[in-house]
């Protein structure tokens, strides 16, 4: 199980990480100090458990919990944190547990036990096997999360370690290469057409022949035409029955 914590207080982060190491078979990626480094990081990376302090610059505790809460596949939350107020809204978020400070070494241990038994029936329930594609994907805009639609998504561009991801409306910037990006879309609906483009095959209006018998792809509703590599033109031909 992996897990991430998030706690600006230097003492208490480490603490913790002594009691998770000593205490269960659950693996610390990284902590974090600030919200929004959190967000990004999630981007890229995937955990099972967050333990997450209210207090923290940049973005608070619960309005990345909000956050987190969208995702297509959530990772359980497990509030430490000194404000007894908020309780009512982490539950409302379905945190796994709400634990105020200062909290007892009994306390910690008895919350990893029953994580851990959590985790081991859910898996057991849900094997990874029968488990259906992803409808859904995480974009980023403004620092915000949008939880979108696969099918919204008409096409995607690198920009060096950057990919711009873009629907009918709206333009998204992913941190993570071309690469990562595509990797997080189902094969049955996108084509990576290109060393710089991935397309929604579904979107594709009109197939135009290009110089050194390529192709360029019109979409519905944009004006923005995607190319077709020559690399790629053999599978796309295959793809595409030509």
């Amino acid at each position: 199980m992996k897990a991430i914590i998030v706690e600006d207080e230097f003492l208490a982060q480490q603490e913790l990480s002594w009691l998770i190491r000593e205490h269960s078979q659950i693996t610390i990626e990284a902590t974090f100090d600030d919200g929004l480094d959190v967000l990004k990081y999630l981007q890229t990376h995937q955990v099972d458990v967050i333990f997450l302090d209210i207090n923290i610059p940049s973005l608070d505790g619960m309005l990345l919990a909000q956050n987190i809460s969208k995702f297509a596949n959530k990772p359980l939350i497990v509030f430490i944190t000194a404000y007894k107020e908020h309780a009512v809204e982490a539950f409302e978020l379905e945190a796994f547990d709400y634990i105020l400070k200062p909290w007892s070494e009994m306390r910690l241990i008895t919350l990893l036990r029953k994580l851990e038994n959590h985790v081991q029936s859910s898996a057991s329930q849900s094997p990874a096997a029968t488990r259906p594609a992803p409808h859904t994907i995480n974009l980023v805009k403004d620092e915000r999360i949008i939880v979108t639609d696969i099918n919204d998504i008409y096409y995607a561009e690198a920009h060096e370690k950057l990919t711009f991801v873009y629907t009918r409306r709206e333009e998204y910037v992913m941190s993570m290469n071309m690469t990562e990006f595509c990797q997080r879309l189902p094969d049955e609906y996108f084509f990576r057409c290109h060393r710089s483009y991935c397309v929604n095959l579904s979107k594709i209006r009109e197939i135009e022949p290009w110089f050194n018998n390529t192709y360029i792809l019109k979409l519905r509703d944009l004006e923005f035409q995607v190319p077709v590599s020559r690399s790629k033109v053999k599978e796309f031909r295959q793809l595409m029955r030509l």
